[in-house]
């Protein structure tokens, strides 16, 4: 978070994103570097492009578009293809006027006739989310409004989602109002910007392998996408963002389980994309390329958790990294994308809890 490529070869993607941070610590926003390019065109041989972070990407009809952190506000490049978005001119649709404070990981989606950008901003303590939207993907856009969330706590890389015919916001929080460790919750949404009910914890950093660096303990950038038969998955990172052991793993909804249940969520066991070894879950392979992979968006049609990949079982993919090679840092991260293939019948286990201890499903593999 807080803060294409097929499946050979690696494709870089381009665009600086928002820090969204592990942590809270203000740094300087990235600058956005010339684009490399081979022969006139990008390279696709795994080298990045321009630097940046939290990649936001969806489809619309025939129209890539992405969203960014930059130049104190945010904002938005379209493409008639994915790669294409690398180089597209950049329009921003949204300055920070009103002094909030640090921007963070816009999140972009097309619901109801509207582009959507759900982002982070305020300073240490006072990062909340707020909701810009317009009928164009690249001009337009209403003031900000905060969404108002349950508790009205630090709220960060906010997603929404459509399921079971509600609609839904998942995010990364605190549970007080001190970063003792990262939360995902999710709330029903009741309109673009406002919820009803609770928020509901549906996963903490507790697991060995999401505790590979030091507190705070970290579960962000969430990601809901349902798969082939069904069933929701929230994927997001683990781990701090200022750490190559950055790495993206699961959350697997149970057949006819509830999202706001705790209890009705299955955790992968280990990291499914990442970089090191130890923390993936067995029968999963660390990358090879580059380093802390995370903060992944799923690039499909509208953003629209439900719509899935248009045929097959592989959908195109964006992260950020490191390349292999280089000292990690935020300076040093890029836009790359990948691909990601869900594969089925994977079990995932979990022991001392109520109820069943183990759950079969889809669960994902990426491809740099």
């Amino acid at each position: 978070m807080s803060p294409t490529r097929w499946l050979i070869g690696i494709v870089p993607l381009a665009l600086v994103g928002a820090l969204s941070l592990g942590q809270v610590v203000t740094t300087a926003e990235p600058t956005e570097a010339a684009p490399r390019v081979t022969d006139g065109q990008p390279s696709t041989l795994g080298r990045p492009l321009v630097g940046g972070a939290d990649p936001s990407v969806i489809k619309v009809g025939d129209l890539y578009v992405s969203a960014k952190s930059v130049d104190g506000g945010i904002a938005v490049r379209t493409a008639s293809t994915l790669e294409g978005v690398a180089t597209a001119p950049k329009h921003q649709v949204w300055q920070d006027s009103g002094n909030l404070g640090e921007v963070w990981a816009p999140e972009i989606v097309h619901h109801d006739g509207q582009y959507r950008i759900y982002f982070a901003a305020g300073r240490g303590a006072a990062h909340r989310t707020y909701h810009i939207s317009s009928p164009s993907p690249d001009s337009g856009y209403s003031p900000a409004t905060k969404v108002a969330l349950p508790d009205d706590k630090w709220a960060i890389d906010g997603a929404p989602f459509t399921f079971g015919g509600q609609r839904w916001f998942v995010w990364s929080g605190w549970a007080g109002d001190t970063n003792v460790e990262q939360n995902l919750y999710v709330a029903r949404m009741s309109g673009p910007t406002t919820t009803t009910g609770g928020r509901y914890v549906i996963s903490q950093p507790r697991e060995p392998w999401e505790r590979a660096v030091g507190n705070p303990y970290i579960n962000e950038a969430p990601q809901p996408v349902v798969d082939p038969s069904g069933r929701l998955h929230v994927v997001y990172s683990a781990n701090g963002s200022w750490s190559d052991n950055y790495c993206v793993a699961d959350l697997r909804l149970r057949a006819g389980g509830d999202p706001a249940y705790v209890w009705d969520w299955y955790k992968s066991n280990g990291c499914l994309f990442g970089s090191h070894a130890a923390t993936m879950m067995p029968g999963w392979d660390p990358t090879l390329n580059v380093d802390g992979p995370g903060h992944h968006t799923f690039v499909l049609p509208r953003g629209d958790a439900a719509a899935g990949p248009p045929s097959g079982n592989r959908f195109p993919t964006m992260f950020h990294a490191v390349a292999k090679g280089t000292p990690y840092s935020w300076a040093n991260r890029f836009w790359y994308s990948g691909t990601a293939v869900w594969w089925g019948s994977t079990t995932y286990r979990r022991a001392n809890v109520p109820g069943d201890t183990t759950n079969v499903g889809y669960s994902l593999k990426f491809f740099e």
